[in-house]
């Protein structure tokens, strides 16, 4: 028998090293004989802790939501190969769909091996890609990734191969290639756990293309916030190295290929290549101009390629299976899978793959399994701050580069934000300005002074100050932003605000012509107001009022003086009758 227990972020986060310990010291009193190791995570984060037992007749049972009071049924489990003493921590049908409906490709280890044992790695042809690869010449690997059709899923989308094959006929016997780990968008977390769950899947698929390009020297650069991503990365080079997959004469030939990684400051700003390679260089993070491109010059002005974690992923699985096997998914424009980090008013959130080709609702209703609290569909942010909001409506949507393109949003990195009825649109688009406005490293005016004029006409908006004709000035705002940014960051910076005031123009029209937040969430436009007719003066609002401003005697109607109320909600939230009402 063996226990994993899923030690990504999320389920650490969520007790999972307190049970792995409780399990571990079990185990080791009572002499099982029971394998005992940790994975990364498996995607369903709204699950964690995460312990998977596999038989010995090789079934896994999954156990979901595990605390430290549910080990001694585990024990108890282990012990009398009784069902019944985890049957009600195993996870639900319903919940099971999450993953069974998704097609995996660049998370198809994640959860499932050791992310800290090579041998779990090379159990499932770990390193055959790059072996293959090497049979291979230089130009046909690129070749072969040309016929998958995968595109950069940083973001932009841009031919993969293209970007080798530029980086790969520059001149000069020193190239980089880099790999973008920064992942700055606010509820993405797509590469982290790639590099927690799978870290040598992402070495061989950076190895592969600096074969390609002709690097002898590879870089990741990932945020300094990712501390055990880093930490798992550094002990799989030292093992990719001690087993002679990385270093010098790699598989007894001339390819020779050296690793380092360099943690970065975490600015959303150098998730832009060229301010990417100016923080590698340990200069300021700011966008250089181009051209030059980076495969002409870019780290030390040598020539560079860079891409992100998700698009390395990919290359092994490919090199493996063949370009036209990730060719037959996806769409005409958009091939092969997508990973996003599904978040927000959700019920199942976590990491979600699937074919690009799927509809929103694919995704939100039938994986994510709909709306929590069972509420009104608003919205779905996509890209993060540099996408757009998508409306209920168009929930239908394709998901391709094009199809979201349309919409005003944009795929970005993958985060897929979901959004309720009781989400103000007007300040969700302050959110994310809030947000690039800050992390605008400043070298361009459009960008810096723009978007904090665009932050202050919402944040009086919000406020209930808005003035008649701020619509107008905000989109024509937007629109110099866009045309007189440097790069991607103030060039996207203002889609949050043209997406919600296209689909939902309605909401900024109340919050200036009436004073009103129809989500009833901008907190200095909502009035607080205790129904006479249902108060039965039980004075608990009274006595939990921060700032006494609910008088009234016991068992009669309770007021909330309006001059005084500061609109913390504390007497909604205590009141057992439904007597306060918010509008």
């Amino acid at each position: 028998m063996k226990i994993a227990v899923g030690q990504g972020s999320c389920g650490t986060a969520a007790g999972a090293g307190k049970v792995f310990s409780l399990l571990e010291n079990a185990i080791n009193e009572n002499g099982f004989d029971t394998e005992l190791s940790i994975t990364g995570c498996i995607g369903m984060c709204f699950l964690e802790p995460i312990v998977d037992i596999y038989t010995d007749d090789g079934n896994l049972k999954r156990l979901v939501k595990i605390s430290e009071k549910d080990v001694p049924a585990i024990i108890e489990y282990i012990q009398t190969r009784d069902i019944n003493k985890i049957i009600n921590l195993e996870v639900s049908p319903e919940d099971n769909e999450f993953l069974l409906k998704q097609t995996r490709i660049a998370l198809r280890h994640c959860g499932i091996i050791n992310p800290e044992k090579i041998e779990d790695y090379l159990a499932d042809e770990g390193y055959m890609a790059l072996k293959k690869a090497l049979t291979m010449s230089p130009e046909a690997v690129i070749e072969e990734i040309k016929s998958s059709g995968l595109a950069g899923r940083g973001g932009a989308g841009f031919p993969t191969w293209f970007k080798w094959d530029a980086a790969r006929k520059s001149q000069g016997d020193v190239k980089y290639l880099i790999c973008n780990a920064d992942e700055g968008d606010p509820g993405a977390f797509m590469d982290r756990a790639v590099i927690e769950s799978d870290p040598h899947n992402l070495i061989e698929g950076m190895l592969i293309g600096a074969y390609a390009i002709g690097a002898k020297n590879a870089v990741v650069y990932v945020r300094a916030e990712y501390p055990l991503a880093i930490s798992r990365l550094n002990k799989a080079i030292n093992r990719a190295k001690q087993s002679g997959f990385l270093g010098q004469n790699i598989f007894g030939t001339d390819f020779c290929c050296e690793f380092t990684i360099k943690a970065g400051a975490g600015a959303f700003v150098c998730g832009e290549e060229t301010a990417l390679i100016e923080s590698l260089e340990d200069h300021r993070g700011m966008p250089r101009l181009k051209p030059p491109f980076p495969a002409q010059s870019g780290f030390w002005h040598k020539p560079s390629n860079i891409n992100n974690v998700e698009t390395f992923a990919n290359v092994p699985w490919i090199m493996i299976n063949g370009g036209p096997a990730f060719a037959s998914m996806g769409t005409e424009d958009s091939k092969g899978t997508k990973v996003f980090a599904l978040t927000g008013k959700i019920k199942r959130g976590g990491l979600v793959e699937i074919p690009m080709g799927k509809t929103l609702r694919d995704v939100i209703f039938d994986i994510g399994g709909g709306i929590r609290d069972n509420k009104k569909f608003k919205g779905v942010q996509m890209g993060g701050p540099s996408g757009g909001c998508i409306p209920a409506e168009l929930v239908d949507t394709i998901i391709d580069y094009k199809k979201l393109n349309a919409t005003g949003a944009i795929m970005g990195s993958g985060g897929m934000v979901v959004m309720d009825e009781s989400t103000c649109m007007v300040s969700m688009a302050k959110f994310f300005l809030d947000f690039t406005a800050k992390e605008s490293c400043g070298k361009c005016i459009h960008c810096r002074i723009g978007t904090k004029r665009l932050l202050e006409i919402l944040d009086r908006i919000c406020s209930g100050k808005g003035k008649q004709g701020d619509i107008e000035l905000l989109e024509d705002l937007c629109n110099e932003i866009k045309n007189g940014s440097l790069c991607g960051l103030g060039q996207t910076a203002p889609n949050p605000v043209l997406s919600t005031i296209r689909y939902f123009r309605d909401e900024y029209e109340a919050h200036i012509n009436d004073c009103k937040c129809p989500a009833a969430d901008c907190t200095e436009l909502l009035t607080f107001e205790i129904d006479t007719e249902k108060c039965t003066g039980c004075t608990l609002c009274k006595r939990n009022c921060p700032v006494n401003a609910i008088s009234g005697e016991v068992k009669k109607a309770h007021i909330i003086n309006s001059d005084i109320c500061i609109k913390c909600g504390k007497c909604k939230q205590v009141c057992r009758f439904n007597a306060v009402r918010v509008f």
